[in-house]
């Protein structure tokens, strides 16, 4: 038997390690009628996805613009590593996290100015349904939240300002949220869309997808709808944005969490937040 029990351990303890280990598949993909493409997303499923029959809680993850889409978070976040390692030392509740592409036909996640590219109503009318009919989730606010980073995090801000319903906690994490006022709002569309843009297009779009316009005008009864983790690098060059963000919200009487950590708008940051990210939300989950 001493001879047995060593080649038994050496077999079972891979075996055990093995069974830990959550799961990330990264070339999925959906049709959207709204989009007229197949969109692609990622997904990560936690340990014990295969072998319970429970639902789980659910995170949507944003990826920032100029990178690699759905797998951004996969490749340079590392998100397989980092959620395995926080569900395994108990510092998040084991939870199922999507990320989508916003890089196909236009890259961003809000309606474009004209209106003839919907990807925020794709997420909402298309994507979020999909997934949670697909999917083992708990479908309801308290266990749905959101995070990205960049681009993302910009997106972060905006969906969960305009849905405060269906989200428990937003995370955005070095947040592009630079549209500060109308005129900046405009010259941005012009230079993005690379045609005229009318006054009252660039109103509409300010007053919808302006972070810091809607977190001033949010109602009253919206306050404290949302949790809200905001955390940028004292080297970002967003820094501002998120600051003030920041102050507008300590105005407004919104509660939040503010984090300013040394660091700029790199990966190496982004994956230094994203456990501090599932900690925050799980807080939401566990209520």
């Amino acid at each position: 038997m001493k001879k047995v029990f060593p080649f038994l351990y050496s077999i079972l303890i891979p075996t055990i390690l093995f069974a830990q280990n959550g799961k990330v598949f990264d070339n999925l993909s959906m049709k959207s009628a709204i989009l007229n493409s197949e969109r692609k997303y990622a997904i990560y499923l936690p340990p014990d996805y295969e072998t319970s029959e429970r639902s789980y809680p659910v995170l949507y993850l944003l990826h920032g613009a100029g990178q690699a889409g759905h797998i951004s978070w996969v490749q340079c976040g590392e998100v397989l590593y980092i959620a395995d390692k926080a569900i395994r030392e108990g510092k998040c509740t084991p939870m199922i996290i999507v990320m989508p592409d916003a890089t196909a036909g236009r890259q961003g996640y809000f309606n474009s100015v004209k209106g003839d590219w919907r990807y925020e109503d794709f997420f909402f009318e298309e994507f979020i349904p999909f997934i949670e009919g697909k999917y083992r989730i708990r479908a309801e606010k308290r266990y749905r939240a959101i995070a990205g980073l960049s681009m993302g995090g910009g997106g972060a801000f905006i969906y969960a300002l305009h849905h405060p319903e269906l989200f428990s906690s937003a995370c955005p994490l070095s947040a592009n949220a630079s549209m500060f006022s109308l005129s900046a709002a405009k010259e941005q569309l012009e230079r993005r869309e690379k045609e005229t843009v009318t006054d009252k297009e660039a109103e509409t779009y300010y007053q919808r997808y302006s972070a810091i316009y809607l977190v001033e005008n949010i109602p009253e009864e919206q306050k404290k709808a949302v949790r809200w983790y905001i955390d940028c690098g004292d080297d970002d060059f967003l820094y501002e944005g998120n600051s003030l963000i920041h102050i507008a919200m300590r105005k407004g009487g919104i509660p939040h969490e503010f984090r300013i950590r040394d660091g700029g708008h790199t990966w190496t940051y982004w994956r230094t937040a994203l456990p501090e990210v599932l900690d925050f939300v799980s807080q939401a989950f566990h209520q």
